[in-house]
């Protein structure tokens, strides 16, 4: 893996061999939260067509150092955010499965695994999923309805919103709840939730270079945004023909 842009380095910044536990060594999430929310980051995939997934799953995309990428971050932030609709499509396991790499996050004065943080309007969700079966870390599944879950071996906390489920709401009943930042893996109308809420902090985007011709498949961001976003490039890396990027939003 070559990092090719870090900035802040200079104009003379080399390129130079790394890995992704070098990309993420002073990587510090939960130290970056704005005070009153936590902070916010999302990691996504896209084709060169522009697409988040192919025949309906974005693990069809990306390689084996994109996955290696998703579990070091996975492993520095307290809390994963998902769509139910992603969480159908990819059937979520735990979020960190390794004892080694839970232990490793206690070492670091964070709970073993990541708090997943589920999204449904419906409660339309895949409970015999590996995440509710394994009884790995705990589950807030924030919803617009009242409904209670079914039994499952992994803890599972239900909040109900006001109506449709806000992002923002549910940013501050994080935050009120101990969580300083939350990874979100998508999908793409959760991310333009964040996006449109003016609650993403950095965007980690991997580029993989395939066009695949689903004319159909969801972009990285999809539903309503408001104005215009930009965005600054704050670390550019590759491995073979795959962009690994990390931008933030311009405010």
């Amino acid at each position: 893996m070559e990092r090719l842009y870090r900035a802040g380095n200079g104009a003379d910044d080399e390129p130079t061999e790394t890995s992704v536990a070098e990309l993420l060594a002073d990587y510090g999430p939960t130290s970056a939260s704005p005070g009153d929310r936590p902070f916010f980051a999302a990691n996504m995939v896209t084709s060169l067509d522009g697409r988040a997934a192919v025949e309906g799953r974005s693990k069809l995309l990306g390689s084996e150092r994109d996955a290696e990428l998703l579990l070091g971050l996975r492993g520095l932030f307290d809390a994963l955010l998902v769509g139910a609709g992603t969480l159908r499509a990819e059937r979520y396991g735990p979020i960190i499965r390794d004892p080694g790499l839970r232990e490793k996050r206690e070492a670091a004065g964070l709970e073993p695994s990541p708090l997943a943080v589920i999204v449904s309007g419906t409660f339309d969700l895949p409970w015999d999923c590996p995440l509710f079966t394994e009884g790995i870390g705990k589950v807030v599944v924030y919803t617009g309805t009242d409904r209670e879950p079914p039994p499952t071996a992994t803890e599972v906390e239900v909040v109900a919103s006001d109506g449709e489920p806000d992002l923002t709401e549910l940013a501050t009943w994080l935050a009120e709840n101990g969580v300083r930042s939350v990874l979100c893996e998508g999908g793409p109308t959760i991310l333009g939730q964040l996006v449109d809420g003016g609650l993403l902090d950095e965007l980690f985007l991997t580029v993989h270079p395939v066009i695949t011709g689903e004319t159909d498949a969801p972009r990285i961001v999809e539903g309503p945004v408001g104005a215009m976003t930009s965005f600054e490039l704050v670390e550019l890396s590759r491995e073979g023909d795959e962009l690994f990027t990390r931008y933030r939003p311009r405010r």
